[in-house]
């Protein structure tokens, strides 16, 4: 991944621990922890992907291991962040569509998303216009801005043929860029 686009994503990743419960995060990461997890991922040979719009990064995504454990290891866990101001223009749906793909080709399986349950419905809805199924909750397990806050457990298996669609075209944006295609 380009230095430009680290501090994009850290920069949108900051935004969303600073104001909002999407994340647990109390604390932003800094540039060097975001390059340490492009070069780790990189290395599991999973997906980092960023999206442009009108020349700037205006989201992000990546798909890390669901846990440590061996018995895990075709199974991801997903994390979509698009820009603040930017959101409902498509652009998550674009980053989903591209990671599940990459996800598949990478040998994973099954892809978990954790959203925090705050009412909001956006990621619960992106998720499951992508076939993602409820799998539970967790009540009360996060602590932010002075508040408990369940966590959505969805779950979507990963079809052996799946391959990432072009969803590209007139007034959308560029395709989503994995860090090695810089």
């Amino acid at each position: 991944m380009a230095p430009a686009d680290i501090d994009a994503v850290a920069d949108i990743f900051a935004w969303y621990v600073r104001n909002t419960v999407a994340t647990f995060e109390e604390n932003p990461r800094t540039r060097r922890e975001w390059s340490a997890l492009s070069v780790w991922l990189g290395g599991l040979d999973l997906p980092f992907l960023v999206a442009e719009a009108d020349g700037d990064i205006a989201g992000y995504a990546y798909a890390g291991p669901w846990r440590a454990k061996p018995g895990y290891r075709h199974t991801v866990e997903d994390s979509v962040f698009v820009a603040n101001g930017r959101t409902g223009r498509g652009l998550g749906r674009l980053l989903l569509a591209r990671l599940l793909g990459a996800c598949a080709e990478s040998g994973a399986r099954q892809v978990i998303a954790v959203i925090a349950d705050t009412g909001e419905k956006a990621s619960t809805a992106l998720h499951e216009a992508f076939g993602f199924t409820v799998a539970g909750r967790l009540k009360a397990v996060g602590y932010k801005h002075g508040r408990w806050i369940d966590t959505l457990l969805m779950q979507r298996d990963l079809p052996l043929s799946l391959i990432a669609e072009d969803v590209t075209g007139p007034g959308r944006s560029d395709p989503p860029r994995s860090r090695k295609q810089r």
